[in-house]
C-alpha cells in the first residue's frame, strides 16, 4: 500500500471511530451519560491514588506530582460538567444541538490534556528510568494490564 493509501486508511478509521462514538453518544444518552458525578469524582480521586503509588512518587516529586493531580482532577469536572449537561438536555436537543454538544466535550477533552501535558513532563523528567518506564505503560494503557484485550482493544506491542 502507498503513502497515499495508509494515510486514507487511517483518516478513514478515525472517521468511522467518531462516527461510532457520536452514534453511541447521541442514540444512548441516558446510559453513556447518566453519570452519577460523586461517583465520577471518587473513581477519579481512586485514579489519581492509585497512579500515585503505582509510579511510586517520592516526596521529593510531591509538588510537582500535586500539580499533575489538580489538573487531572480539574479535567475531570469540567468533563463531569459537560457531559452531565448533555445527558439531561439529550431529549430536548436537536442533532445541531447534539453534534455542538458533543463538540464541547472534544473541545474540552483536548483543552484539558493541553493542561495536563506541561505538568506531566516537569514530573516526567524528574523521574527515574524505572519510573518513566510506569509512566509509559499507565499513560499508553491506563488500568488495564498489557496484553489484557478486556473493551475491545487491542495491545500493539509485543509481550
Amino acid at each position: 500500500m502507498n503513502l497515499t493509501g495508509i494515510r486514507f486508511a487511517r483518516v478513514s478509521a478515525r472517521v468511522v471511530s467518531a462516527a461510532v462514538l457520536v452514534a453511541s453518544l447521541t442514540f444512548a444518552p441516558g446510559i453513556a451519560l447518566a453519570v452519577d458525578k460523586a461517583a465520577h469524582q471518587d473513581r477519579t480521586e481512586l485514579r489519581i491514588k492509585d497512579m500515585h503509588a503505582k509510579l511510586e512518587i517520592t516526596s521529593a516529586q510531591e509538588e510537582q506530582w500535586a500539580k499533575v493531580a489538580k489538573a487531572m482532577s480539574d479535567n475531570a469536572t469540567v468533563m463531569d460538567t459537560l457531559t452531565q449537561a448533555r445527558a439531561e438536555h439529550a431529549k430536548e436537543m436537536n442533532a445541531v444541538d447534539d453534534l455542538k454538544s458533543y463538540g464541547e466535550i472534544i473541545d474540552a477533552h483536548a483543552d484539558g490534556i493541553k493542561k495536563l501535558v506541561p505538568e506531566l513532563t516537569t514530573l516526567y523528567a524528574s523521574m527515574s528510568e524505572t519510573q518513566k518506564k510506569a509512566a509509559d505503560i499507565l499513560f499508553r494503557h491506563g488500568n488495564r494490564k498489557h496484553g489484557d484485550r478486556k473493551q475491545g482493544h487491542r495491545m500493539s506491542e509485543s509481550k
